[in-house]
């Protein structure tokens, strides 16, 4: 039977915050009136890159990469993931201080992540640096090597965070927390953006049913959790939780006055360093 209804591809990342938002999406739990959606996991920096080619109609994107697609995209209200006080971490195998740490090379999950951003601004322009899989950092600093270069600390997102003690690594600074020392504001890492060309009412409808789909996950935590665990790569459900509750919370339903402060702020300051080559005033759907 043909399913009539207009497609909406949705891509994300595959870890339990993201799974969490789009569970109801995923999984019926919602109506969806006159569109289908078909979900893409996949890791966040391949995210950021398809992006350009304006593949997906709604795809998770970081705020650094936004700043690259402002012409094909709009920014969500709804389904930010913002540090409040925390976000990525860089970790040694030893004790760093953040002056010990410039110049060290750093396994970085992407350089159109946010947390590229964030670090750039905290060393206070560039560093040595090699992309690693995101989920591959913590075992290429505990090893100390990858694909044949020295690496003397990791840039580490998603459960890393609350993971990269286990392998007896030492935190040398949270970005999120230097951040708000820094501006007074969240760090906001990560956004949902829908593609300008699907027309304002797809816009306002789509934004609607992604909002509605996080509220239904606060709603059924339980069930949402449970679905959520199964892309935690080993977390228990204690510490996917906590994850979550970092990642899916009331900035999650509304960047709010202040979350769009937030960044407005983070592009301009990412622009007066040069990592963002212009400035762009982030457009939200209204």
């Amino acid at each position: 039977m043909n399913d009539s209804r207009q497609l909406i591809c949705v891509g994300h990342s595959p870890d339990p915050d993201d799974a969490f938002m789009f569970y109801a999406l995923a999984r019926g739990k919602i109506d969806t009136g006159r569109f289908r959606f078909e979900h893409e996991l996949v890791d966040i920096e391949t995210l950021n890159r398809r992006a350009f080619s304006a593949e997906l109609e709604l795809t998770a994107v970081s705020l650094h990469a936004y700043a690259h697609l402002s012409d094909l995209y709009m920014l969500c209200p709804c389904g930010a993931s913002m540090g409040d006080r925390y976000g990525p971490m860089v970790v040694a195998r030893e004790a760093l201080s953040l002056a010990g740490l410039r110049g060290k090379t750093i396994a970085v999950p992407g350089t159109l992540t946010t947390a590229f951003l964030a670090l750039s601004l905290c060393l206070g322009g560039e560093f040595p640096y090699v992309v690693v899989p995101f989920d591959e950092i913590l075992n290429v600093v505990e090893a100390g090597e990858f694909d044949g270069r020295s690496i003397d600390a990791g840039l580490v997102i998603h459960e890393g965070q609350l993971t990269y003690a286990d392998q007896k690594l030492e935190l040398v600074v949270d970005t999120g927390q230097w951040w708000f020392e820094t501006t007074g504001l969240p760090l906001p890492l990560g956004a949902n953006a829908i593609r300008k060309d699907l027309g304002h009412e797809a816009i306002v409808e789509v934004t609607r049913l992604l909002k509605e789909s996080i509220q239904f996950g606060l709603d059924h935590r339980g069930e949402a959790l449970d679905y959520a665990l199964s892309f935690g790569r080993g977390l228990d459900r204690g510490k996917a939780d906590r994850f979550v509750g970092m990642y899916v919370n009331d900035w999650t339903l509304d960047f709010g006055d202040r979350g769009r402060q937030a960044v407005r702020e983070l592009l301009a300051r990412g622009h007066a360093a040069g990592v963002i080559p212009k400035l762009v005033e982030p457009e939200f759907v209204e």
